[in-house]
């Protein structure tokens, strides 16, 4: 990756046409419209995540750029502390186990374009704080902010832009209507993303990261993973 990489990069990760298996997932609408949301309300679904499940993924994700970025030339990097600290944030199985499929696709892009970069390889310590899940979607993703050269605001938007486009395009199969309403959805949505995107910069260290509850949905998300009929893994 060269200096100049970042903005390209920022575009990269925004790209919906990325290869990460995120089109597989709703970011839990799914399981909401299920439980009674309707269309109406998307929109205040997208800004209700960014305020909470949303902005704690985008804060995770610039510790892991920071991790990356801090180690001395040589030294070990270690994603552990971050890993850790979105799991224990992560109360649902299923949003977890939705967490880690999503970072796998992504550990692979990873892999792909960075396979020598410290960055990628340290990608090993995330999943050794916590045996028997892979590294979460936020961690990789500030892996991969490292490597391509985004900034921290940039990483974090990226984050929290991807979980609002996730919403709006899982609504047009949920809730088939006029594709120019998803648009309107995302920048309406542009004031709490820039907001989350302050606060997740904002975080000083794993502890300090942001656990905003959002009980309905987690409990979607565990219904969500017994439906036997449904469109998106979760």
């Amino acid at each position: 990756m060269t200096d100049d990489t970042g903005a390209l990069g920022a575009l990269l990760l925004a790209d919906a046409r990325l290869p990460t298996g995120g089109h597989a997932h709703s970011a839990t609408l799914e399981g909401a419209t299920a439980a009674g949301l309707t269309a109406d309300r998307v929109g205040e679904y997208v800004r209700a995540r960014l305020a909470t499940t949303a902005r704690t993924e985008a804060a995770a994700a610039v510790l892991a750029l920071r991790a990356a970025g801090a180690a001395p030339a040589g030294a070990p990097i270690d994603y552990g502390p971050v890993q850790a600290a979105v799991a224990a944030r992560t109360p649902s199985r299923p949003l977890r186990e939705a967490s880690a499929g999503l970072g796998r696709g992504l550990a692979r892009l990873a892999r792909r374009i960075a396979p020598d970069a410290p960055a990628v390889a340290a990608l090993d310590t995330a999943a050794a704080a916590t045996p028997g899940l892979r590294p979460l979607r936020p961690v990789v993703l500030g892996a991969l902010g490292a490597v391509l050269g985004l900034t921290e605001g940039q990483t974090a938007r990226a984050v929290l832009y991807d979980d609002a486009q996730t919403v709006t395009a899982a609504a047009l199969k949920l809730h088939p209507g006029d594709p120019l309403t998803a648009v309107r959805w995302v920048l309406d949505a542009a004031p709490d993303i820039e907001e989350s995107v302050r606060r997740a910069t904002a975080v000083r260290g794993p502890r300090d990261l942001p656990a905003g509850s959002a009980p309905l949905i987690d409990a979607w998300a565990g219904a969500h993973a017994h439906a036997t009929r449904r469109l998106f893994v979760a």
